[in-house]
């Protein structure tokens, strides 16, 4: 097949074009470029997003020159401001914490780009990343499903969970079966220049005021009776759950419990009153069929890096849910995903609206 693997820059890209060209695809590579400013230094955080993105061409274009395989950048910023940080920027303004990651793969990188690199020219059957994810398909409904990664240590099913069956269906992730050392060690065999290049660690390298904009400025931190515990920096910089930073003095640990973003407040409180029973879910997005016809079970992750929970699924209309823990949990943030899991498949989900 003629396949366009995204490249990032990354071993991770660089490995998946390495699998399917020895497989004897036809391979190309395509990089979707998303900073609009100036190039800067490398910040000290790795991100997809910042300053130092021409450093990531370079990488990808020598990947791509010791494959031999053609190489393109395609630019999205313009796209990647209005679907992903006008996104992040107005989830925050509102009080909840976004998830651009989710966001962007959705949207941008299995939807805009390659159809921005067809439009530019390149021919491919199917598109491929360098995603820790499996794809399968349901016996009983025929529908292409999503699945873990066979290492729950690189799992990335979650931020992947919203594709649609048709990006299902064009989408490839050759390193599914492998663990990040088995993908190091092959990319160092092959002489790949990324081999021990850092791994992304975030989805932006800066500060994230520079991306909310100063917002209303710092307000007070309030526990639930409304005592004025402490002053925040601006609700953009924290999220449900959070614990370090909120600079207050207590005999016991102090966890953000609600982001008041109308009366520019943070609530906290102890760990206990983090923990949370059920939630309402909404936008909901669902892998083996088109909507389910009655509550079913589930491990739910309301993190990327949560623990998997037993709960109770139950569909309402206009795309919402309700997800009752079999156990309480803590940090459910609104404006996070909570993604459900039928033993390895990725059974649905949607976004968190509320948490009781």
């Amino acid at each position: 097949m003629k396949i366009a693997v995204g490249l990032s820059g990354g071993v991770d890209s660089a490995v998946a074009a390495l699998l399917l060209q020895r497989e004897g695809h036809e391979v190309s590579g395509v990089l979707m470029t998303l900073w609009p400013g100036a190039e800067g230094p490398a910040p000290v955080r790795s991100a997809c997003y910042g300053p130092d993105e021409a450093a990531d061409i370079r990488a990808a274009a020598e990947v791509a020159a010791r494959l031999g395989i053609p190489f393109r950048t395609v630019d999205c910023a313009a796209d990647y401001e209005g679907q992903v940080l006008r996104y992040f920027r107005e989830a925050y303004a509102a009080g909840t914490t976004p998830n651009p990651c989710v966001r962007c793969n959705e949207r941008v990188k299995f939807g805009i780009l390659p159809a921005a690199a067809r439009a530019a020219g390149l021919v491919f059957d199917r598109f491929a990343t360098g995603h820790y994810a499996r794809l399968g398909l349901d016996a009983a409904t025929g529908r292409r499903v999503l699945m873990r990664a066979a290492d729950p240590a690189k799992d990335q099913s979650y931020f992947l969970y919203r594709l649609s069956q048709a990006q299902l269906a064009e989408a490839l992730f050759p390193l599914g079966g492998l663990t990040k050392a088995r993908v190091r060690a092959l990319a160092r065999e092959a002489g790949l220049p990324v081999h021990d290049r850092r791994e992304s660690q975030d989805f932006y390298a800066g500060d994230i005021g520079d991306l909310v904009g100063p917002g209303p400025g710092d307000g007070e931190i309030v526990d639930r009776d409304g005592r004025i515990l402490g002053r925040h920096r601006g609700v953009g910089y924290y999220t449900v759950g959070q614990r370090k930073g909120l600079g207050i003095s207590s005999p016991v640990p102090l966890y953000v419990l609600a982001i008041d973003a109308a009366a520019n407040r943070l609530v906290v409180g102890p760990e206990s009153e983090t923990l949370r029973r059920a939630a309402a879910v909404r936008d909901c997005v669902w892998g083996p069929f088109e909507s389910p016809a009655a509550p079913f079970r589930v491990r739910a992750k309301v993190r990327s890096g949560g623990r998997p929970v037993p709960a109770l699924v139950a569909p309402l209309d206009g795309g919402r849910c309700r997800v009752d823990f079999d156990e309480p949990v803590a940090a459910v943030a609104p404006g996070q995903s909570a993604v459900f899991y039928d033993g390895e498949t990725v059974a649905g989900g949607g976004v968190i609206e509320s948490a009781a």
